[in-house]
């Protein structure tokens, strides 16, 4: 059992170490509060882009999930970040090229740099964790699917916000006024 964990907690190390600041930088320098943030991601990689949109908003951004019935239209000006493991998602894609198409900011955060929503994105933010569609020794995980992708964005989002709120000077006394 310790050793399933410690191969999976090393996984996940592997691919941290992999995520490149420049990438994590052009992500903060596209987002300010006085812009509104739209977020979407299916699957497993929608729950964490979930999670990573609850935190912009305890962070005092103005952000919405893509889908949901309250969320307004993409206006030109706004930020749309796309989550997709595979990059290739269509739904994900799909909103993508809406989001650019509407004179909006194109950020990806995906595992594959070389994918249709990266092509998309002005910013690529890479998070080197295996997915679901990798096989033979492109897997590079015992874990099933796209868990290591999955984990390891969580991680990378959460960090991304931590960075967003010293910059923003957003304490975490601020941040907690704004949870539920």
């Amino acid at each position: 059992m310790v050793e399933v964990l410690r191969t999976i907690m090393d996984e996940i190390e592997d691919v941290m170490g992999k995520v490149k600041e420049e990438e994590l930088q052009a992500v903060m320098d596209r987002l300010d509060k006085s812009r509104r943030v739209f977020v979407a991601g299916e699957g497993r990689s929608g729950f964490s882009a979930r999670g990573f949109a609850m935190r912009l908003m305890h962070l005092g951004y103005t952000v919405f999930f893509v889908g949901e019935t309250i969320t307004p239209a993409m206006e030109a000006g706004d930020v749309f970040i796309g989550v997709s493991g595979s990059g290739k998602s269509a739904g994900v894609v799909g909103d993508a090229k809406k989001a650019a198409e509407k004179g909006c900011t194109v950020i990806a955060v995906t595992s594959k740099p070389q994918s249709p929503l990266a092509e998309e994105a002005e910013s690529v933010l890479v998070i080197p964790g295996t997915v679901k569609g990798d096989t033979g020794e492109s897997r590079g995980s015992v874990q099933l699917l796209s868990s290591l992708f999955d984990q390891s964005l969580h991680i990378t989002l959460d960090a991304l916000c931590l960075l967003l709120s010293r910059r923003d000077h957003t304490a975490n006394d601020t941040a907690t006024k704004a949870h539920w």
